[in-house]
């Protein structure tokens, strides 16, 4: 026959394992529930913001112009001071005088003696008018002495107009600046032979105060800039000021104006040039040089920025936050973000003013944990106050403090 457990045995079995049971459900019952984690947020508040683009430009000069000679002759003097600052007018170079000077005597002694046929066709024709009304002489002979007259004044006016003619070329004997500026290496000397149809400049002068700056902007982000213009997203800003940061990162000290976009897009580049003007007092910015400038396009109404330790990337990249809702939970919002400015994102969908977004504390929670949030402008004056009274200030942990 089989062998099977006694009653006896099944019944201390049974309550053996009732007594387990119950010892495990006061045990879990004892233990203590965890608190809610203590996390910083920052409740986001809309406000204006002024929407700048940087962009790579090249120094260039407001003005430039190439000396030439306009007529030929031997240099005979370089009157300036190669690099340094010349006024427009001031004489650069001296040519050889002497054959224009020639010929500007020669026609001034021409002028001499029309002047003198013109005295004597005068006195003739005076002298005829009164002939001719005593019947002394025939009319046709006193016509003869007036057209003579005429021929006489005609030949001196032509004479002066020669003189004139012949000044010009003297006068280009001394060659001047055409703009104020600064002036580069000459490229003749002394004894050198040059003529008005060369091809090599004498010099080039750049004006260097003002400059310019060439930059240019992706027509995407005009088009970008344009579209929340008209949806009244973003208004023009009343002026468009500029800020220029130098090769070696140091900040120049005048601020630009944007005075000039092309009216096209360049099918190379596909973008839009646009010109900065610069003063330049010290003639630090040079023609050639590279510039970063920040240009205001626009500003924002009612921008929601959020700090950068509150935005995250997941697995995919994709921009992430935790919020406190109103069950003080941490609640996931996936958001984006359009650019950084200073030390915060801005927002372009996913957040919204009033949220109070977690920024310190994020390692120790995850979405749908109830959370303890304070304010970070508490947190900064509780740390305040203890640093004040020389007490130790105990940093809150999370994303913000470990970095």
């Amino acid at each position: 026959m089989p062998n099977f457990p006694s009653r006896t045995n099944l019944l201390t079995v049974l309550m053996a394992s009732a007594l387990a049971l119950v010892a495990c459900s006061k045990a879990e019952q004892s233990a203590p529930t965890a608190p809610p984690a203590a996390v910083t947020v920052v409740t986001l508040q809309p406000e204006a913001v002024t929407l700048t683009r940087e962009l790579i430009g090249r120094v260039e000069a407001s003005e430039e112009a190439e000396v030439r000679p306009q007529v030929t002759g031997i240099v005979e003097d370089l009157l300036f001071t190669e690099g340094g600052s010349v006024e427009a007018g001031q004489p650069l170079y001296q040519l050889d005088q002497t054959a224009y000077r020639a010929d500007a005597d020669s026609a001034r002694a021409a002028v001499a003696r029309a002047q003198a046929a013109l005295i004597t066709a005068r006195q003739n024709a005076s002298r005829s008018t009164e002939l001719v009304k005593i019947d002394a002489i025939s009319r046709q002979e006193d016509e003869t002495t007036q057209a003579t007259l005429q021929l006489a004044e005609a030949d001196l006016r032509a004479a002066e107009a020669a003189l004139q003619g012949a000044k010009v070329p003297l006068g280009f004997t001394r060659i001047t600046a055409p703009i104020s500026g600064r002036i580069g290496r000459s490229s003749v000397t002394r004894g050198a032979l040059v003529t008005g149809s060369q091809s090599q400049a004498l010099a080039q002068i750049q004006q260097l105060d003002p400059v310019y700056v060439e930059v240019s902007q992706s027509s995407a982000e005009l088009l970008q800039l344009r579209r929340g213009l008209q949806a009244g997203d973003m208004q023009q800003a009343q002026s468009v000021p500029v800020t220029l940061t130098l090769e070696d990162g140091s900040r120049y000290a005048e601020a630009g104006e944007l005075r000039f976009a092309e009216a096209t897009v360049d099918p190379a580049t596909g973008a839009v040039a646009m010109r900065i003007v610069v003063a330049n007092p010290d003639q630090l910015l040079l023609p050639g040089m590279f510039v970063r400038a920040t240009v205001a396009n626009a500003e924002r109404r009612d921008a929601i920025l959020a700090p950068q330790q509150g935005i995250t990337r997941n697995a995919k990249g994709e921009a992430t936050a935790l919020v406190v809702d109103a069950d003080s939970k941490a609640a996931l919002r996936d958001v984006q973000v359009s650019r950084a400015i200073g030390d915060q994102w801005l927002i372009e969908s996913g957040l919204e003013a009033g949220d109070r977004l977690i920024v310190e504390g994020l390692q120790k929670i995850a979405p749908g944990a109830p959370v303890n949030a304070v304010e970070a402008t508490a947190v900064a004056a509780t740390t305040d106050a203890e640093a004040a009274a020389g007490g130790p200030a105990t940093a809150p942990t999370g994303v913000g403090a470990s970095e």
